[in-house]
């Protein structure tokens, strides 16, 4: 299992940020209604305001970038590591805007308020999950080798 588990995750993890590239970087209605109503809500905010236009028109090109970031690193073994934080820094800010925000765990996907049955959000916490697991079995790259506070599987 220790074998092909790390394998198994980084195949799942990118398989699930190469498949949304399509929706950040075609600008599916899905992606629009999403960042929008995140630009929406840091329109709201004191001085993060001024973020709102930039993320809602750039927001699905570059968290897009780094997904295909994260990917690549996270299939080439010698750098999984470094994909693995990568991709939990992307999935926690996800996880974030989907509890903290009006995008809300079961999200509207389209104009006529169809909702995706929190499918996304689901996906973003699978995601983060799997990419906790790999930093865990990848942890002596972090020089964590005490193995009283991290014991091995």
């Amino acid at each position: 299992m220790k074998k092909y588990l790390p394998h198994g995750l980084a195949i799942y993890i990118a398989f699930v940020f190469i498949q949304s590239l399509f929706f950040k970087f075609s600008g599916s209605e899905e992606t629009v209604i999403i960042f929008a109503s995140i630009g929406r809500w840091l329109a709201g905010l004191p001085v993060l305001h001024l973020l709102a236009e930039p993320f809602m028109l750039y927001g699905p090109w570059l968290i897009g970038s780094v997904e295909l970031v994260a990917s690549v690193l996270i299939l080439w073994p010698r750098k999984r590591l470094s994909g693995a934080l990568l991709g939990a820094a992307v999935m926690s800010g996800a996880i974030f805007f989907h509890l903290a925000t009006p995008l809300g765990v079961n999200r509207v996907v389209d104009a006529a308020g169809n909702t995706d049955g929190g499918l996304l959000f689901i996906m973003a916490c699978s995601v983060w999950l799997s990419c906790v697991v790999l930093i865990y079995l990848n942890r002596a790259g972090l020089g964590l080798h005490d193995s009283k506070r991290f014991p091995t599987l």
